[in-house]
């Protein structure tokens, strides 16, 4: 044969070679090579170059012995067979029913089914062989998957400035109801009681109004004329207009008073409380409850104290208490803690809350009568002043706190633990609002002019749309429709932000995936609260568990010294010694004969002291003196 007589080539895709790919992750040494001191040595360092190291031999062809499969493609449109039709009617569901159970009870049946599964495992498994290097889903269209992704955006649409130059500070934003494109601002013109004050400009002066304590109803299309104003001839803290009747609005003046006004008519409020029942300092929170004439609300103050007022009559309170931690049935005003908001749900209408400035939270009973009844609990959430409590419109238990330098979002159904959301800012976060539109997004402001947009979906650790104003935003608020929010700023501007629809609408699974993380939240902490429960009554028992063992150490203690005196106090037994000596005092001849032997042993040594010794000398020895010897 000739060269080219002996070369074969096969030409055969990928997934015809064999059985599926499988990889698995496993630890086995293939291979080791030790390092080398001689090469080492050799080593020469260089300048990072390009240079190929592939330098193996490369092959086009490859074999593979695999099993002959003849496949064949059949198609099958398959309801439900197996029936004896002679015996059973499929029509009949009663027939189909017993035919079953009369299959099932066979003992063969068990078997033919186990047999079954391992067949049709063994197709599909002959089946699943694919090609790994295959590109799949090429030939779908570019914009197939637009419509998945979400847009994060918020453009400005309307700014709205104070009328008055200079301006004054914007306190609070409220949509009306009955008119969805009108809202009211608040403005606080405390520039009027510094001493050397001299009166703004009105920049319109022929609206009809020249009062530089007067608030504005702006429609959201026309950002250039107010539709109403209301006056004050002095300055107003805070106003609130009631949600179930939009023509009664109450305000809280510097003073501490507490006025009424009429929304149908401009002006000045109708009624004032009197000096003798209004609050000792600024009337700084106001909320409306629930009442079957909607002329029912409650103020607060910096001087500590909450009082239940209605409009019909504002000569003197209904009711009044003070914000303490700890009531008590007579209750002290320097105990209290300054009242910074209130809010009330009226879906919930026996509860309401009450905020301090000394970062207090007060749950308050309305049907209490004693300080210890309306007070129902406190905790204690913030070092600083609390700025804004909001509940969700998804899921009225939830709220969310706004206040110093965190953001905390809590549940009633959480009794000691007050937070199950905790988020923390580099700055202080004044304001603070939950979407209408979507029960996941909410939205917070701080005293840097950053505004922040948090989706709890989304992440927790950081906000999914941040913009930046060059002053402190002071308060933020949602149109019911969601599709707006409201941005007031320090400055005395009022801005309207046009979320993107991905920002306003919510999906179809967001609602009860909210609903699961809170429960899963509020399970969590209540968990926590069960653990240190626990931990407390370990405590509690450990120490009364102690202190037992420490009053049975001391009587039993007190029971050895007791024992110990006692035996101190009984005879103690005589030893060998005195034994021995009471035998020889008892033995009257014994005792003589040793008083003899005494006598005579004292009559030896008195002889032996009156002898004399007579000195004699030598010859030798009379020559030298005696003191010399």
């Amino acid at each position: 044969m000739g060269t080219l007589g002996n070369q074969f080539i096969l030409s055969r895709e990928r997934r015809r070679f064999g059985r599926q790919c499988l990889f698995t992750d496993r630890n086995e040494m293939i291979l080791s090579v030790q390092p080398s001191g001689r090469l080492r040595l050799k080593y020469i360092l260089r300048n990072p170059i390009n240079q190929r190291t592939q330098l193996s031999e490369q092959y086009a062809a490859s074999s593979a012995l695999t099993h002959n499969v003849t496949l064949d493609s059949h198609g099958l449109n398959h309801y439900e067979g197996g029936w004896n039709v002679k015996e059973v009617n499929i029509l009949d569901e009663e027939s189909t029913l017993r035919y079953r159970k009369k299959v099932e009870r066979d003992d063969s049946w068990g078997i033919e089914v186990n047999q079954l599964m391992h067949d049709a495992m063994d197709i599909s498994s002959a089946n699943n062989a694919i090609n790994i290097y295959e590109d799949f889903f090429v030939d779908l269209p570019a914009d197939l998957g637009h419509g998945i992704s979400m847009k994060i955006a918020a453009r400005l649409i309307h700014v709205f400035h104070d009328l008055w130059i200079p301006s004054r500070q914007l306190k609070a934003c409220e949509w009306l109801n009955n008119d969805p494109n009108q809202f009211l601002l608040f403005f606080t013109n405390t520039q009027s009681l510094t001493p050397n004050y001299t009166k703004q400009l009105n920049t319109l002066p022929d609206f009809g109004n020249d009062n530089p304590h007067a608030f504005y109803v702006w429609n959201v299309d026309d950002a250039t004329r107010p539709v109403a104003h209301y006056d004050s001839t002095r300055v107003v803290r805070i106003a609130k207009v009631c949600i179930r009747d939009e023509s009664y609005m109450v305000g809280g003046l510097q003073e501490g008073q507490v006025g009424f006004w009429l929304t149908d008519n401009q002006g000045g409020p109708k009624t004032i409380c009197p000096l003798e029942a209004c609050h000792r300092e600024a009337t700084t929170a106001i909320c409306w409850v629930h009442s079957k004439l909607n002329t029912e609300f409650y103020s607060g103050s910096l001087d500590g104290s909450v009082k239940y007022w209605d409009t019909r009559n504002l000569l003197m309170p209904v009711h009044e208490i003070l914000a303490e931690p700890d009531p008590q049935s007579i209750q002290n005003r320097q105990n209290a803690h300054g009242v910074t908001v209130l809010e009330f749900e009226y879906t919930i209408p026996v509860r309401y809350i009450v905020c301090t400035d000394m970062g207090y939270l007060f749950v308050c009973n309305r049907k209490g009568t004693t300080p210890q009844e309306t007070i129902v609990a406190s905790y204690q959430l913030f070092v600083g002043p609390i700025r804004c409590v909001m509940r969700n419109p998804f899921f009225v238990k939830n709220f969310l706190v706004v206040g110093d330098w965190r953001v905390r979002i809590w549940s009633e159904e959480v009794k000691n633990c007050p937070s199950t959301f905790y988020i923390r800012r580099p700055n202080q976060v004044l304001s603070g609002a939950w979407s209408t539109g979507r029960c996941s997004l909410f939205c917070i402001g701080d005293d840097k002019g950053n505004l922040e947009f948090w989706d709890l979906l989304m992440s927790h650790t950081r906000p999914i749309l941040t913009i930046k104003y060059k002053y402190p935003v002071t308060h933020l608020i949602f149109k019911p429709d969601g599709c707006i929010l409201t941005v007031s700023l320090a400055n005395g501007d009022c801005l309207m932000l046009r979320l993107e629809e991905g920002m306003r609408t919510a999906t179809v699974k967001e609602k009860s995936l909210m609903m699961s993380m809170f429960e899963r939240e509020i399970q969590r902490c209540k968990l926590l609260e069960a653990r240190e429960e626990e931990i407390k009554l370990k405590k509690r028992l450990t120490t009364i568990f102690m202190e037992e063992e420490r009053k049975s150490r001391e009587k039993l203690e007190a029971k050895k010294k007791k024992g110990q005196a006692k035996r101190e106090m009984e005879p103690k037994p005589e030893d060998e010694a005195t034994i021995f000596l009471r035998m020889i005092e008892s033995d009257a001849e014994f005792s003589k004969a040793l008083l003899e032997f005494n006598e005579a042993i004292e009559n030896i040594t008195l002889q032996r002291a009156k002898r004399t010794f007579a000195m004699e000398r030598t010859v030798f020895e009379t020559n030298y003196p005696i003191s010399q010897e």
